[in-house]
């Protein structure tokens, strides 16, 4: 614990300049921060960029965001993944507070950016950093703050510190997604390269009181989840849940339990690194009649069961820069070039699975020669199919236990989206 934590964080201009800082411990000199931009600068020139930096036996963690950079500076061998995960987390607090982090936010609500550099990091650790319950007492309305506002709310120092006490609601209900991103790349001959899947599940929470919440998986999630699948090999990677999980009692008996944060919030998130098919398979010809006109000939065909339906479908097919007067024929939906993109985007509102659709797009190319086509980027697809994973996910159950013994309603809901899609032609 000694030596994970920051001395003192710093947001700091597109010049260098210091808009606002926070001195945590005291061990660094805060003049060091005038090292801080002249080695960005050094390292950008020579094409070395790194995510921390040194002057002396001070170093410099730093991200940027927008046109600003935060930095934490500390002379102690830091766990450097901490204070990445504490720079990115007031990222996110500022933006739930001012909508938009920038400079001029940051200019414009002084007070309370240093209200909240006071709480979320005490002595150079991160203590609360749940925006919900900040904005229980830190208010937009830095300088009117009243009275009863400076008595901190009880949920800083509860064990639960991502839920206040005494919420209630008239219907309880819990909202579940299971969403999960595919990210297909596809050479010209056809062949997957590289496929995994990203997946989450989120969160609405409208229950009242302190709730129990107990979420069953189905029993292929759960050993993918803990490694113990020894028959299809589906490995769960990068598992990160939420806070409030206990994970002691994941790690016992594979149940996830928890007291949920209100509202909206992200349970789970996993990774797959699995072999999976494009869920819209697109083959695309292109024919060149003489110097002047190019066709280019795409088919879509859904991948998918029968009884699903990909909504909002967007396939992205590149043209060459100086193409124009362009005509298209589709066999559903309709095309349209963007120009200043070098596209052309065919939309198709529902492509029910094992369908099968064409699009034409004919253009006249002004150059004489064009050698664009070769090397061209990848067609890249879009879209969403509900109540389905390819991961075969699901959610067996949702127990919610409260001392009141109120009824509550669990809904969920899956849906597959495209993460990449992408097919070199």
């Amino acid at each position: 614990a000694w030596s994970m934590s920051a001395s003192a964080v710093f947001v700091l201009d597109l010049k260098g300049k210091v808009l606002i800082c926070r001195n945590y411990k005291g061990d660094v000199d805060m003049s060091e921060i005038d090292h801080f931009f002249t080695l960005l600068v050094q390292q950008e020139e020579e094409g070395l960029l790194c995510p921390v930096m040194s002057h002396g036996n001070v170093h410099f963690l730093w991200i940027k965001h927008s046109n600003l950079y935060l930095v934490a500076t500390t002379n102690k061998n830091s766990n450097a993944s901490l204070v990445y995960a504490f720079l990115y987390k007031l990222v996110e607090v500022f933006t739930e507070y001012f909508k938009e982090l920038e400079e001029e936010s940051i200019q414009d609500n002084f007070v309370v950016v240093y209200e909240l550099l006071d709480e979320l990091m005490d002595f150079g650790f991160p203590q609360t950093t749940d925006s919900k319950i900040l904005q229980e007492y830190i208010t937009q309305q830095g300088n009117k703050l009243e009275v009863a506002k400076t008595k901190v709310p009880t949920t800083v120092t509860n064990a639960v510190s991502w839920r206040s006490e005494g919420i209630r609601y008239k219907k309880n209900e819990v909202f579940i997604d299971v969403i999960e991103s595919i990210n297909v790349l596809v050479n010209a001959n056809g062949s997957v390269m590289s496929s995994d899947i990203v997946g989450s599940i989120k969160l609405k929470t409208m229950l009242s009181g302190m709730p129990e919440l107990r979420l069953g998986l189905n029993d292929r999630m759960l050993f993918a989840l803990t490694g113990r699948d020894k028959g299809k090999a589906v490995t769960m990677e990068d598992v990160k849940f939420h806070q409030c999980v206990r994970l002691s009692r994941f790690e016992s008996d594979r149940t996830i339990s928890f007291i949920p944060p209100d509202g909206e919030s992200e349970l789970m998130s996993y990774r797959i690194n699995t072999h999976v098919k494009p869920l819209i398979w697109i083959e695309s010809v292109i024919e060149k009649f003489s110097h002047s006109r190019v066709e280019i000939m795409v088919k879509a065909k859904g991948q998918f069961k029968k009884q699903s339906v990909a909504n909002n479908v967007e396939i992205r097919v590149p043209v060459p820069s100086d193409a124009d007067s362009p005509k298209f024929k589709t066999s559903t939906g309709h095309a349209k070039y963007v120009p200043e993109k070098n596209l052309v985007v065919w939309s198709i509102k529902s492509f029910p699975g094992g369908k099968e659709f064409l699009m034409r797009a004919h253009f006249g190319l002004p150059s004489v020669e064009n050698h664009e086509m070769e090397g061209r980027p990848p067609i890249t697809v879009k879209f969403e199919i509900p109540y389905f994973t390819v991961s075969g996910i699901q959610v067996r159950y949702m127990k919610i236990i409260e001392k009141s013994g109120y009824q509550a309603l669990p809904w969920v809901r899956y849906i597959t989206q495209s993460g990449g899609e992408r097919r070199f032609a």
